[in-house]
């Protein structure tokens, strides 16, 4: 496997107002637990792998997925709303349509940062939760950024 990883694509554009290199190392320190919005059973989707590289590193998973009952040895749970605990990251996988929604569920729950996977953006909701002091992570992958940053 090549330090990008199989399922994130190499970097590329700048992805806009990201938080810089120096803000996101000190973040994902501080870190502890990774909400999973549309993490999948099935090992050979993204959403699966960079959780599972996550978890390895240390962070504590929570699969965010109404089809699913168990993945990576967590619980799983419908919506972020019930979520047994705050959650530090909101990482989403799921299909841009579906974002606004799900970065105001990130707001209500009182999340830290809500990061967007690999080819997600949505600049609106984005302004939203910047508005409402969570940090926003727009289309860029989580395992590839703290591989970067980290290990």
């Amino acid at each position: 496997m090549n330090a990008e990883g199989p399922y994130c694509r190499s970097a590329g554009e700048d992805p806009g107002e990201n938080p810089s290199p120096e803000e996101l190392k000190t973040f994902l320190r501080s870190a502890r637990t990774i909400a999973v919005v549309g993490l999948s059973s099935n090992t050979g989707r993204p959403s699966y792998f960079v959780s599972s590289y996550m978890q390895e590193v240390g962070y504590k998973i929570f699969p965010v997925n109404p089809e699913e009952r168990e993945v990576l040895g967590e619980k799983a749970y419908a919506r972020l709303e019930d979520l047994p605990q705050r959650v530090d990251i909101v990482d989403v996988f799921r299909r841009p349509e579906f974002l606004s929604g799900i970065v105001d569920s990130a707001i209500r729950i009182g999340a830290r940062m809500v990061w967007m996977q690999d080819d997600l953006r949505d600049d609106a909701a984005a302004a939203r939760a910047r508005q409402a002091g969570l940090l926003v992570v727009q289309d860029d992958c989580l395992y590839r950024v703290h591989r970067r940053l980290l290990r």
